[in-house]
């Protein structure tokens, strides 16, 4: 099988690990930087070129594709889909994920719980989005961002206001959210691949910080699931339609709450919390669901032309 992995840096451990557990399988595989591609659009002619030479013969594509290069990579991934290359996380499906409102509202229409969310633009409607929430601490958030960035905790509702009046004098898009204080700093992660979890960390925030980022110096160690928190899990990814995703709860008196879904959640951590191989996990979901077996283990493979 000829795999494609569309990321902007082949050192990435992500990238790194993806690629060598690929090959250890028999594959040939490729990394493409999605903003090298370029493509042709026309009726009966879609085509994809990278670096001068056309992209032809690629049976899956595995998209990592980082906040800064959405619009242009979740493209080239749509373009490669139409194509006929299957991916496990269509075009579409990244970007529901990558909107965290929308993602909320998809998610709660399916009825998975969550901490309560407030949306609004109008600074004359603040108090009452603000009352809408509750009683602070609260936390706001950029609608976009990734690894902890842009995540504010408000313990007084004076804060509130100053935040999101910092935040829409930016321009930004951003939410605000209950704070579960009971999490006392800690967070899941659940790994799904398919239909199912196949890893789980718990991640603890570092003294005096609220964010449970491995970016922010957060600890992880390997976590035992309840069948709920698994259910959840598979069921929010099911959702967004994402084949491989990266699940974040908080664990609450009423219950599991779902954080945000990630459709390009990083290896590195969750590999080394749980020893479980993630990355080989995802290259036998790409077998299985493109039709292909994998070749001997020791055929040597050769790169994509």
């Amino acid at each position: 099988m000829k795999i494609a992995i569309l990321s902007r840096n082949t050192r990435l451990y992500s990238t790194q690990r993806l690629m060598d557990v690929a090959r250890e399988r028999g594959h040939v595989v490729r990394v493409l930087d999605p903003l090298r591609c370029y493509v042709r659009i026309a009726p009966g002619d879609m085509s994809i070129r990278y670096k001068g030479k056309a992209i032809k013969g690629i049976d899956a594509v595995i998209p990592r594709i980082g906040v800064t290069s959405t619009f242009y990579g979740t493209a080239v991934l749509r373009q490669l889909e139409m194509m006929g290359v299957y991916t496990p996380n269509t075009s579409d499906a990244v970007l529901r994920a990558r909107d965290k409102l929308r993602s909320l509202q998809i998610l709660a229409a399916k009825g998975l719980d969550m901490p309560a969310t407030v949306f609004g633009d109008n600074p004359d409607d603040t108090a009452d989005v603000l009352a809408m929430l509750g009683e602070p601490p609260h936390v706001i958030k950029l609608n976009e961002g990734s690894q902890g960035t842009g995540v504010v905790l408000a313990e007084k509702r004076s804060a509130s206001q100053s935040v999101i009046e910092a935040f829409r004098g930016l321009y930004a898009n951003f939410l605000v959210q209950e704070f579960i204080a009971e999490a006392k700093g800690s967070d899941l992660r659940c790994f799904v691949v398919g239909k199912k979890v196949v890893a789980a960390m718990q991640r603890d925030a570092v003294p005096g910080e609220f964010r449970a980022n491995i970016h922010r110096g957060a600890t992880a160690q390997a976590a035992t699931l309840s069948s709920e928190e698994r259910r959840i899990a598979v069921q929010a990814a099911s959702a967004l339609g994402l084949g491989v995703a990266g699940v974040d709860m908080l664990r609450s008196k009423r219950g599991p709450l779902i954080l945000e879904v990630n459709a390009s959640p990083g290896l590195e951590g969750i590999e080394a919390a749980t020893g479980v191989n993630v990355a080989g996990a995802i290259i036998k979901l790409l077998e299985s669901e493109s039709g292909a077996r994998p070749s001997p283990a020791k055929r040597k493979a050769q790169r994509v032309d």
